[in-house]
């Protein structure tokens, strides 16, 4: 599900693989993808679950503007998939509601 060869950008270059783990599943990334881009190519659309209905949330405006794509990130809630890039061994979860800090 990952663009190789863009109709406007063209071939895009080989990048560094890198793994993180998703709701304690492995999935392969590149670098500097962003989380949401790696959760589209592997067919992962929801990213929490809103506070009051439990009703599902995903990628909306793809710019970090409207919050609808937060999941937590190496235990800080509230992070914004689409414009943050994966780092090696990051792990994503799926958030519930506003989110909760995970205490070390």
């Amino acid at each position: 599900m990952r663009v190789k060869n863009h109709p406007i950008l063209g071939p895009q270059e080989e990048r560094r693989t890198l793994r993180i783990m998703i709701d304690g599943k492995p999935y392969e990334a590149f670098e500097g993808e962003m989380i949401a881009a790696v959760m589209m190519a592997n067919r992962l659309m929801v990213h929490r679950h809103t506070s009051k209905k439990q009703e599902p949330r995903g990628v909306f405006c793809g710019i970090g503007q409207c919050t609808d794509c937060v999941m937590t990130g190496n235990g800080n809630p509230n992070v914004r998939t689409c414009i943050t890039p994966v780092a090696d061994g990051m792990e994503i979860e799926t958030q519930d509601g506003y989110g909760k800090r995970v205490q070390p």
